[in-house]
């Protein structure tokens, strides 16, 4: 249990979970040739998952000190598991992952889709040593890792299978793809500043520089509350400009109901949060948003394909 906690399995799951909802209650219902096989497709999120997890490991390595003063029972490394066994564990995962990613490139004849792979478990590991002490960099990093999980599924499973005749179906698929990457991107950004503030105080002893240590708790709950609207206005228009003159009444019942009425939720919250445990319960909510919103797809595909 303590290596899965390690890794922080839930996190993961949900990773593969949204990758393998895109694949069968998406892609899968378009009645499109895919280029990958179902047990290769398995691999891509297996891939994934793995350079994830080499990523929480390398995290925690580097963020021991951090970690006694912000959440001092959750400690594992040091404690439960040596630090040179968890540096074993992060080469493990990072050379499996990034193998796996290497593999399926030659599957798809894109040999050189393997530097993604990479590129990402470099990404990871400089933002476990420096970047997240970086002033938003850290955020944006973490929150275009997560959308590009979303978006990778495209670069494997519909790019190499694009042709003359699926061309223009292909596009629109992948556009809805970089839709919910944008989505993710945007939730996760501000979830990843709400929990800066949620660990304010570990992190200022540490000397690192988020925004919440540089505006304080205050001032930076008015700026998650600004920029909270940004999901909730871009979802408006997406709903006016796409759902609605389709007539896709329950995808848009749906996306009122479990993604924006929450999003409204925690924009109201977030002015009254005080505690450390309001913060992390408007994280855990945004977790939640995230969960929904990747569904939606799921939703809206059933609703457009039963529409018709």
């Amino acid at each position: 249990m303590k290596y899965l906690k390690l890794i922080r399995y839930q996190n993961l799951l949900l990773l593969a979970f949204m990758q393998l909802v895109f694949r069968y209650g998406f892609l899968h219902l378009q009645n499109i040739l895919l280029a990958l096989s179902h047990w290769q497709y398995g691999l891509l999120v297996l891939s994934t998952v793995l350079i994830a997890a080499a990523g929480y490991v390398i995290n925690d390595i580097f963020d021991q000190d951090t970690d006694r003063e912000n959440k001092p029972d959750k400690v594992i490394i040091g404690k439960s598991i040596s630090e040179a066994t968890a540096y074993n564990l992060y080469v493990a995962l990072n050379v499996s992952g990034v193998a796996i990613g290497f593999y399926l490139s030659n599957v798809i004849l894109k040999p050189g889709f393997a530097v993604i792979f990479i590129l990402i478990a470099s990404t990871l590991y400089m933002y476990a040593t420096s970047l997240k002490q970086l002033l938003l960099l850290g955020n944006i990093v973490v929150a275009m890792l997560l959308s590009f999980s979303v978006l990778i599924i495209g670069l494997f499973d519909l790019y190499p299978a694009i042709d003359v005749e699926n061309q223009l179906l292909m596009g629109n698929l992948f556009s809805i793809l970089l839709d919910y990457a944008l989505f993710a991107f945007m939730v996760n950004f501000i979830r990843e500043i709400v929990k800066d503030v949620e660990d304010l105080k570990g992190d200022s002893s540490q000397g690192m520089k988020t925004l919440a240590i540089i505006l304080g708790a205050a001032k930076t709950s008015k700026l998650i509350s600004a920029l909270g609207l940004i999901p909730i206005v871009s979802l408006l228009m997406y709903v006016n400009n796409y759902f609605v003159p389709n007539n896709l009444i329950i995808a848009t019942i749906y996306t009122f109901i479990f993604v924006l009425a929450p999003l409204i939720y925690f924009n109201v919250k977030i002015w009254t949060a005080k505690t450390k445990s309001d913060f992390k319960a408007l994280s855990l909510l945004l977790k939640w948003v995230l969960l929904f919103g990747i569904l939606s797809v799921v939703i809206l595909t059933l609703n457009i394909k039963y529409n018709a």
